[in-house]
Order: C-alpha cells, then sequence, then structure tokens
C-alpha cells in the first residue's frame, strides 16, 4: 500500500537537497565573480598620456597593452559652415569640427582629465554631457564654456561600455540637432578582443528651413524638429559621407567591427548592412551580447558595437532599415569589400528568365499639386553650359546617387552604370524618356544584363535637362548638352 506520509517526507527531503545544492553553486559562482571583480574606482594610474582622438569614421588604437592612465583629453567646439549635400549648406556645431565629434577610447581605470574649449569666433556658449560619466550632468554641471574660453574638469572612468556624448546647453535639441555629438569607447580592464578593422560611424537627424536638396544656407528649423519632421537623416553628417571616395573597405576573411551610435536628436535608428548578418552585436553599448542579428534598434543617445566577417566580396549598403530614411533623406553608407570570389558562399545568379513578358506597372515618384505646377512653368531663361552642369550636379545627388552612386558607377546586378555607357550615349531621346516616363524590363549595358525598375522622376524640364546634360558630360560619356526644349518634346 502506498506510504502518503513516507512520500511526503522523501519529497521534502530531496528539495532541501536541491535548494542547498543551488545556494552552494551560486555561492561558489558568486566568490569567483569576486575573485575576479576588481574595483574600477581602486585601480591605480599608471602615469600620464595624452588621448589620441580621430575624426569620423576613423578609431585610435586599443588600449588593451596599456595600463590605466591619467589622460588628458584635449577638445575644441568649432561652429562652422559645411556640406549637406551638394549644393546645400548648413551651419554645424561642432566637437573638434566634425560631425559625429572626435571619438575618444578610454579604458576602465583612467583618469580623464578633459580641456574643453570653444573658440572665440563661435556666437554661443556649450558644454558636454557624457554618459560614460558617473556624476552630475555627465560633466554638463562642470563644463559649461563661453566662447574664447576653456574649461577643465576630471572623471574616473568606471563602466565599459559605448557611450554617447554631446551638448547639454539649452536648448539642449537645438545643439544636439546642429551636430553635437559623439561615442566615447571605455574599454574593459583586458581590452577588447583585437579585430581585423573598426570604424566609428554616427545617425543623426537634421532638420531645415528648406525641404531635402534645397539649394543654398540652410538655417535649422526649430518647428520641423519639435514635430520630429526631419529632412535629412544621414550617417556622419552629411549625405554621402560614406560613399564613394568615402566608402569603408574590408577584404574577405577579415573581420569588422563598427562602432555605431545615434546622436538623434529625435529617431530611433534601424541598423542594416544588407547583405551581411551580424555575428555579435553588444547592445546598447553594454555587456549583453546577441548573435546572428539582422537588424538592430540604437535609441537616440544610444550605441551598439557591432561584429561581422565579411564572407564574400562585393559592395555592402549600410542603411537606416526605415528605409524611405536611406534612399530618399540620405541614411546610407557603403563597404567595398576586396577578395577572390567564394563560390561555395555565394554563386550569384545561375539562371534568368521572363516571368511574365511585361511585368508590373511603372511606378512614379510622388509629386505635389506645387511640384506639378513648377514642372509646368515656362523656364526663366536659358542657362549656360556651366549653370546646367552646377544644377545637374545637384540634382543627380537628390535623385540619382543612391542606385546610380557618385561616380556613375551603378550598383552589380543591381542598378546599371551611367558613366561609359553604351545605352545611354546611343540614344539620347530614349535616355530622356526613361527619366520623365520611367522604365521596367530587361536592358543591356556594357555587355551586362540589368532586370529592375527605374521610376518615372518627378523634375522640371530645367531640371531633366540639366541632370541630363551633366550625365552626358562626366565619367566619359559623349558630351551630349540637353536642352529644356528636347524635354518638353518628349514629355509630351
Amino acid at each position: 500500500m502506498f506510504n502518503v506520509f513516507k512520500f511526503q517526507n522523501l519529497f521534502k527531503s530531496s528539495l532541501l537537497l536541491l535548494c542547498a545544492t543551488a545556494i552552494v553553486s551560486c555561492a561558489d559562482n558568486k566568490n569567483s565573480k569576486d575573485e575576479a571583480y576588481v574595483n574600477p574606482k581602486k585601480i591605480k594610474v599608471d602615469g600620464r598620456m595624452d588621448a589620441e582622438l580621430t575624426a569620423p569614421p576613423h578609431v585610435p588604437p586599443s588600449t588593451r597593452d596599456r595600463a590605466a592612465k591619467r589622460l588628458t583629453v584635449d577638445m575644441e567646439i568649432l561652429e562652422e559652415v559645411g556640406t549637406m549635400t551638394d549644393g546645400v549648406e548648413y551651419v554645424y556645431w561642432t566637437f573638434g569640427g566634425t560631425v559625429p565629434g572626435s571619438f575618444i577610447r578610454t579604458k576602465v581605470g583612467d583618469e580623464i582629465e578633459f580641456h574643453l574649449k570653444n573658440h572665440p569666433d563661435n556666437k554661443l556658449p556649450h558644454n558636454i554631457d557624457l554618459h560614460a560619466v558617473n556624476g552630475p550632468g555627465g560633466g554638463a554641471v562642470s563644463s559649461f564654456v563661453a566662447p574664447g574660453r576653456e574649461i577643465v574638469f576630471s572623471f574616473k572612468t568606471l563602466n565599459p561600455g559605448l557611450y554617447v556624448y554631446h551638448c547639454a546647453t539649452a536648448p539642449v535639441g537645438m545643439h544636439i540637432a546642429n551636430g553635437m555629438y559623439g561615442l566615447i569607447l571605455v574599454e574593459p580592464e583586458e581590452g577588447l578582443e583585437p579585430v581585423d578593422r573598426e570604424y566609428y560611424i554616427m545617425q543623426g537627424d537634421f532638420y531645415t528651413k528648406g525641404d531635402y536638396g534645397n539649394p543654398g544656407l540652410q538655417p535649422f528649423d526649430m518647428k520641423k524638429a519639435i514635430e520630429e519632421d526631419a529632412d535629412y537623416v544621414v550617417f556622419n553628417g552629411s549625405v554621402g559621407a560614406l560613399t564613394g571616395d568615402n566608402a569603408l573597405t574590408a577584404e574577405v576573411g577579415e573581420t569588422v567591427r563598427l562602432y555605431v551610435g545615434n546622436g538623434g536628436p529625435n529617431l530611433v535608428s534601424s541598423f542594416h548592412v544588407i547583405g551581411e548578418i551580424f555575428d555579435k552585436v553588444n547592445l546598447e553599448g553594454g555587456d549583453l551580447v546577441n548573435e546572428n542579428v539582422q537588424t538592430t534598434l540604437i535609441p537616440a543617445g544610444g550605441a551598439a558595437m557591432i561584429e561581422f566577417k565579411i564572407d564574400a566580396p562585393g559592395e555592402y549598403i549600410l542603411v537606416d532599415h526605415s528605409i524611405f530614411r536611406a534612399f530618399n533623406k540620405g541614411a546610407l553608407g557603403m563597404i567595398n569589400a576586396g577578395g577572390k570570389d567564394q563560390k561555395d558562399v555565394y554563386k550569384g545568379t545561375i539562371q534568368e528568365g521572363i516571368y511574365l513578358p511585361e511585368g508590373g506597372t511603372i511606378q512614379e515618384m510622388p509629386i505635389s499639386d506645387e511640384q506639378h505646377a513648377e514642372a509646368s512653368k515656362p523656364p526663366k531663361g536659358q542657362l549656360s553650359f556651366d549653370e546646367k552642369m552646377d544644377l545637374g550636379k545637384q540634382v543627380y545627388a537628390q535623385t540619382c546617387f543612391a542606385c546610380h552612386q557618385s561616380e556613375g558607377q551603378g550598383i552589380a546586378s543591381a542598378f546599371p552604370p551611367l558613366a561609359n555607357s553604351d545605352y545611354l550615349n546611343e540614344d539620347v531621346k530614349r535616355a530622356i524618356d526613361i527619366v520623365l516616363h520611367g522604365k521596367t524590363g530587361e536592358i543591356v549595358v556594357n555587355g551586362e544584363t540589368y532586370n529592375s525598375v527605374m521610376t518615372a522622376q518627378n523634375l522640371t524640364d530645367r531640371e531633366v535637362a540639366s541632370v541630363m546634360t551633366y550625365i552626358y558630360n562626366s565619367w566619359d560619356n559623349n558630351e551630349t548638352v540637353v536642352t529644356e526644349e528636347q524635354v518638353k518634346k518628349q514629355r509630351r
């Protein structure tokens, strides 16, 4: 007969044994952690050195092989005019003359002596809030500095991680929106594991009086900023900062580490590299590591450390996967990966055929009533060749750049080249018609087959004539000058 009381006693005994084992195990783990843990407040500094600060996308050398130091950081605030995109200028407020500001690399236990200088030509006072600081305002309350002045404050780095710094002078949002942010890395005492390449990237959103691409010096628009209606969302301060000659580079087999921050001031980044899967992501720049990640969220005022191995050569595109920001507002960069093809990883196209003879309708870029009215207006006088080239360059940067790239080279297997293009040069009328009305289906350019969609572009006759003239007179094309009358005839 089953003995209930005997079973209950046995169950209680087993439960007590399990609890005791768990307590001992936890105590052992705690003791091992305690033995390994060194209070960073008690880490002694060994000498003094000047911090090596770098402009984006570059990163200073590792701290792995040095002891904690009294580290002098010397940073100057500059307010200066820079280029947002071709034909568009903006007054940036900067730490160190760049957006984002200079990259600061430290390690746990360093004692930082921070020299913050406000250039005498600046118009406003500024300060700095470093998220790596344990103390009031992250240093902001101790670093308020007027133009022509210098202030010195100090702190000890206690927590390893990747942290944002930014100006915190009122109105805080306006100072950040004008470019006053950067990253400070605090390496663990033993340093980070070595990798082949490291790069520094920050996303930011900008708010201008004129819409995206409106030419001239554009002032900050507080109303748009409050409504979080960004005109530009970019990497490293401007459209194209990480493309063309400025693209990042790597080789097959190398491990790349990206230090990615989001200055904001408003928008969250959905950071993605097209064609890559992140092997490791230090979420929000801290200790928690996620693996095999496709897209990682980076909040405004936050950061992430991202690592991946280059498995195949080619162009890898960095985007905010809130995708209109990438192709229409500027949040796009590139990694050019060299090396031999890796057919065991990526074979490319192995077969192509027709699915539907004329699949789908041609898409059109949206157009407002105001844009339609502007496109219908007669031109005010004729532009000179140089004026056409200047306007055409601006239109290209704002409309064509994302697909066809800065030097007209296109993107392999996706968007055909415009540089030295036989397809473009053999029929000017056809080229104008494609810009006006779009095109879908297969074409052959310089011996390569492309099968994608070119959307109809809603541009004025003057803009079309200018951008076509710019393309035809660049990159070894046939030097055709396209007139507004030619465009008008093709538009009908």
